[in-house]
């Protein structure tokens, strides 16, 4: 018997199988649509449980602690942009404290390597867990992640955790290299007026391109798509903006004869083609998703509230924390600090692409600033160009704890010259 779980877009007929759960079948009424694949696992293994209870099975064996996988379930619906409201707000919220106690040796191996000495977040997850895991999926050997999460000794874990790590930097090399040429690329397309952002390089890496379409998404705010081209073929992943259903249009696309596969969701979608079909492709993104061509130039930054120096408390960065777990769908809040004077700043890490500042306000007190991926670019000149200088700036307040002592941190995402 086969039963097939799954969390992607249906199409026509379900397959003839024993069973397929899947909020997103078209005759489903679950209003789940929203959970990964493995929030659906999750909820399956519930339901069998509650099943084999009743049946008077666990009288003759031990239970086993469903509880305990809510880690996994978190780590899922984080790293794959599930909207942190609902259901999935509270299996990411009851995740993250399992997870808090290290009883799983591949992901306590790999917060330590990660550096998280607190307890981790959901910015944890997509940040430091999530992206070391997937860069063996991308560049390196596909089944180390898995054979990471299912290790149950810390000392084989850790050398895993730090051969993941190292396989991370070296992703993050070749993604830059990509990334170069496909801002490029896409920076033509975007002056030429195409509602969608569509490039092709020959022998893009594979691993790489959806998180330059990322990149390229969040730079033009519009939906890109970025594929490698190899043997007369292109693989490549695309990002969508809040409103446009890239998914449906690559699904689309495959059934209009464009592709020689391609599917996913209305944020992200996965697509192969013909090299010579790339034109005809593009034409149909730009005429599906043509509203993407009334979309401003950099999307909108969204500031919940303005707060002064001196309030910009541990106090206050607490509170804030109360309202996580962040990410989509639950965005974390963006505060503005106006004239806030940059009393030092300099670079740090082991590439010196982080800005550190200290900030002081109008009528006094101190807070600590941090930007990070910086580089050279204007957020990192701006902040080390203006000692002295009032400066406008947003970003998020976060409480930052060592030694037992909180302070408060604003993790700056922009910023702007105070008008003479």
């Amino acid at each position: 018997d086969v039963v097939v779980l799954d969390h992607h877009k249906s199409e026509g007929p379900v397959p003839r199988v024993q069973a397929v759960v899947n909020p997103n079948r078209l005759d489903c009424t679950s209003g789940l649509r929203h959970l990964c694949a493995a929030a659906v696992a999750f909820l399956a293994v519930v339901a069998l449980h509650r099943v084999l209870r009743r049946a008077g099975f666990f009288a003759r064996t031990e239970e086993p602690r469903l509880f305990d996988l809510l880690d996994l379930v978190a780590l899922a619906t984080v790293c794959d942009v599930m909207p942190l409201t609902g259901v999935n707000r509270a299996l990411v919220a009851q995740g993250l404290k399992v997870m808090a106690r290290r009883g799983r040796a591949g992901l306590a191996a790999l917060l330590e390597v990660g550096q998280v000495r607190d307890a981790p977040t959901a910015h944890s997850l997509g940040f430091v867990l999530g992206p070391r895991i997937n860069a063996a999926g991308r560049i390196d050997e596909p089944d180390l992640g898995l054979r990471l999460l299912l290790c149950d000794d810390p000392i084989e874990a850790r050398a895993m955790a730090e051969r993941l790590d190292a396989v991370n930097r070296r992703r993050q090399e070749v993604e830059a290299e990509v990334l170069g040429s496909a801002l490029a690329a896409a920076e033509a397309q975007a002056g030429a007026g195409h509602p969608v952002l569509l490039v092709c390089g020959e022998g893009w890496h594979p691993g790489v391109v959806g998180i330059v379409a990322g990149r390229v998404k969040e730079k033009f705010n519009r939906p890109a798509c970025v594929a490698g081209l190899a043997g007369g073929v292109a693989k490549g992943s695309g990002r969508s903006v809040p409103g446009l259903d890239l998914g449906a249009a690559v699904i689309a696309a495959r059934q209009a004869g464009l592709l020689e596969s391609g599917g996913g969701h209305a944020m992200a979608a996965g697509f192969s083609f013909l090299a010579d079909r790339q034109a005809e492709f593009h034409a149909f993104l730009d005429e599906r998703l043509a509203r993407a061509a009334d979309l401003p130039d950099a999307a909108d930054l969204l500031v919940e509230g303005t707060v002064t120096v001196p309030a910009a408390t541990a106090e206050l960065a607490q509170q804030v924390e109360r309202l996580a777990p962040f990410g989509a769908g639950n965005e974390e809040p963006i505060f503005a600090l106006a004239r806030a004077r940059v009393v030092r700043a300099d670079r740090v890490g082991k590439e010196g692409n982080t800005i550190r500042a200290f900030l002081e306000g109008e009528t006094g007190g101190r807070l600590k600033a941090i930007c990070f991926r910086a580089k050279d670019g204007p957020l990192a000149q701006a902040l080390l160009g203006s000692r002295g200088v009032p400066l406008h700036l947003c970003g998020q307040l976060r409480a930052e704890r060592w030694n037992d002592e909180v302070s408060a941190c604003l993790h700056v995402v922009d910023a702007a010259p105070v008008p003479p």
